[in-house]
C-alpha cells in the first residue's frame, strides 16, 4: 500500500464534512457511509494514524472523490460553493485554536456524546443532537458564522439542522487534522497538481 499525505486524508474528511452538509441542505438527504465515518471522527481523538480517525480510507472514499472532483474543476456551479465552507471552516478552526473557552465547551459536549455511543450508534439522533449542541456551544459563536444555503423546507426541519451542525462540527475536526499536517491556504493553492496524485493514489487503494 502506498503511503498517503496526512494532509490529503485531512483535506479528505473535510471536503466530506461539507459535501454531506449541502447534500441535506438541497435533499435533505445524506449518504449513509460516510455520514457515520465523519460523525464517528469527533470521537476519534487519540487515534493511531490520520486514517484511523475515519475508520480506514473507506471512510473517506466520498471525500477522496469529491476532491478529486473539486481539484479537477468538474461541476463548477458547486465549486465556489464548497470553497466558502472550506475557507470558512478553516478560518473557524484558526480562531477556535486560541479560544480556551469554545475548546472547553467542545471537550464537555464531545464527553457527554461519547457517553451515549454505550447505547447509540454515531447517527441516533440522539448522539447527533448533543454534537450539535456542542457546535451551537461554541463554534457557532465564532465569526464568521457559517451560513448554509439550501432549500428552505429542508433547512427548517429539526433534524436536518441538527444534522448539519454535527456535520460542521466534524469539517472543524478534519480542519484540525490538517493543520496539525502542516496543511495551509498556500498548499490548497500551489500544489493542486500534487493533491490531485495523491487523492489518485488514495482511490485506488479503496
Amino acid at each position: 500500500m502506498a503511503a498517503i499525505d496526512n494532509r490529503t486524508i485531512a483535506l479528505a474528511g473535510l471536503y466530506q464534512s461539507v459535501d454531506l452538509v449541502m447534500q441535506i441542505a438541497w435533499s435533505g438527504q445524506a449518504d449513509e457511509a460516510p455520514f457515520k465515518a465523519s460523525l464517528a471522527s469527533i470521537f476519534e481523538l487519540d487515534a493511531s494514524s490520520y486514517e484511523a480517525v475515519f475508520g480506514g480510507l473507506n471512510g473517506i472514499k466520498a471525500g477522496l472523490h469529491v476532491l478529486r472532483a473539486q481539484l479537477m474543476g468538474n461541476k463548477k456551479e458547486r465549486q465556489l460553493e464548497r470553497t466558502r465552507y472550506i475557507v470558512t471552516l478553516l478560518h473557524l478552526e484558526k480562531k477556535l485554536k486560541r479560544d480556551s473557552a469554545s475548546q472547553g465547551a467542545i471537550q464537555e459536549g464531545i464527553a457527554r456524546a461519547r457517553g451515549q455511543l454505550t447505547h447509540f450508534d454515531p447517527m441516533h439522533i440522539n448522539v447527533v443532537s448533543r454534537l450539535a449542541d456542542t457546535y451551537q456551544s461554541s463554534i457557532s459563536k465564532l465569526r464568521p458564522k457559517v451560513i448554509v444555503r439550501g432549500e428552505t423546507s429542508y433547512l427548517a426541519n429539526p433534524n436536518n439542522a441538527r444534522r448539519i451542525r454535527a456535520l460542521l462540527l466534524a469539517g472543524i475536526r478534519a480542519a484540525v487534522l490538517w493543520r496539525q499536517a502542516g496543511g495551509n491556504r498556500w498548499l490548497l493553492i500551489l500544489s493542486r497538481n500534487r493533491l490531485l496524485r495523491d487523492v489518485e493514489t488514495s482511490l485506488s487503494e479503496v
